[in-house]
C-alpha cells in the first residue's frame, strides 16, 4: 500500500462499456488503493462515475470527468480541470481505444481514420497537454496502453495492429525526449485479456460461438488462461510508481507468454 501516496493520476478510459472490470477501471481503483488521488476520465460520464463511486466507497479520493480525448479542446479542458481540482499531475494512464476487425480489404477508410484518431491521436493529445505540467513539477510518469497486436500477428486485425504499433513508438519517442527532464513514458502490451470490451464484442458478434472463441484464445496462451484487467492494472502500477524510476521508453508485455511462444494457435474471427 502507498506506492502512489501524494500523487495525482489521470486515467483516461476509466470506465467499462459493460459489466465487469476493464483495464482502466481496475487501474483507477488500484491507483486509489495505493494512495493516489484519481481523476477518472471517460467519454461516458456514468461509467466514470461508477469507478469514482467504487473508489470513494473504499475511502479513496476520485473525481469523475466526461471527456472525448480524441478532441483537442476537450483534452485541454480536462487537464485544466484536473489541475484545478488537485494542483498537479504525476501520472497519466492512456487507456482509450477501439477495435475494427479485418484485413486491408475489409476495413473501410472511415473506420481506419476513426480508429487511428481514437487509438493514437488521443494519446498524442493527452501527452501534449500533460507534459508541460510535468515539466514544471520536475517529472512524472506516462503509461500508454498498446497491445501485443502491435508487435505480433494474431489474427486479421490490420488497423488495430497498426495503431498499437504506433502507440509503442509514440511512447518510446516521448520517453527518450524527456528522460533528462524526469518524465518517463512507457507502454503496456496486453495480450488476450478478458475485459468487457472483448467479451461483449465476441458475445454480440455470434453468441452461439462465444465459448469456442474464448477457448481458442485460452489455448493460444502458454499459461493456459486469459488475463484479467487486474493483471494489466498491476503492470501499469509498476510503471507509474517510483519503483520503476529507471524504466523508461520501453514496453511491458502482459500476455502469459504468448508472444514468446512459437506454438500459439493463430485463429480467425
Amino acid at each position: 500500500m502507498g506506492r502512489l501516496s501524494d500523487k495525482v493520476a489521470i486515467v483516461a478510459g476509466a470506465g467499462a462499456i459493460a459489466e465487469g472490470w476493464s483495464n482502466g477501471k481496475a487501474t483507477a481503483v488500484l491507483f486509489a488503493r495505493e494512495g493516489a488521488r484519481v481523476f477518472a476520465v471517460d467519454r461516458d460520464i456514468n461509467a466514470a462515475s461508477e469507478t469514482r463511486d467504487i473508489i470513494r466507497s473504499e475511502g479513496g479520493e476520485c473525481t469523475a470527468y466526461q471527456c472525448d480525448v480524441s478532441i483537442a479542446a476537450d483534452v485541454e479542458a480536462m487537464v485544466a480541470a484536473c489541475i484545478k481540482a488537485y494542483g498537479r499531475i504525476d501520472v497519466l494512464f492512456n487507456n482509450v481505444g477501439m477495435q475494427v476487425v479485418g484485413g486491408p480489404l475489409d476495413v473501410k477508410e472511415d473506420d481506419w481514420d476513426r480508429l487511428m484518431t481514437v487509438n493514437v491521436k488521443s494519446m498524442y493529445l493527452t501527452c501534449r497537454a500533460v507534459i508541460p505540467h510535468m515539466l514544471r513539477q520536475g517529472g512524472g510518469s506516462i503509461v500508454n496502453n498498446s497491445s501485443t497486436a502491435g508487435i505480433r500477428f494474431t489474427y486479421a486485425n490490420v488497423a488495430y495492429s497498426a495503431s498499437k504499433g504506433a502507440v509503442k513508438q509514440l511512447s518510446q519517442n516521448i520517453g527518450v525526449q524527456y528522460a533528462a527532464k524526469g518524465i518517463r513514458c512507457n507502454s503496456v502490451m496486453p495480450g488476450y485479456i478478458a475485459t468487457p470490451r472483448i467479451t461483449d464484442r465476441l458475445k454480440r458478434s455470434n453468441p452461439a460461438d462465444y465459448d469456442r472463441k474464448i477457448d481458442e484464445r485460452r489455448k493460444a496462451v502458454p499459461s493456459g488462461r486469459l488475463g484479467t484487467a487486474w493483471d494489466v492494472a498491476y503492470g501499469v502500477l509498476y510503471l507509474a510508481c517510483d519503483e520503476s524510476r529507471f524504466v523508461n521508453a520501453t514496453e511491458l508485455v502482459i500476455d502469459g507468454g504468448q508472444t514468446a511462444s512459437t506454438t500459439g494457435k493463430m485463429w480467425e474471427d
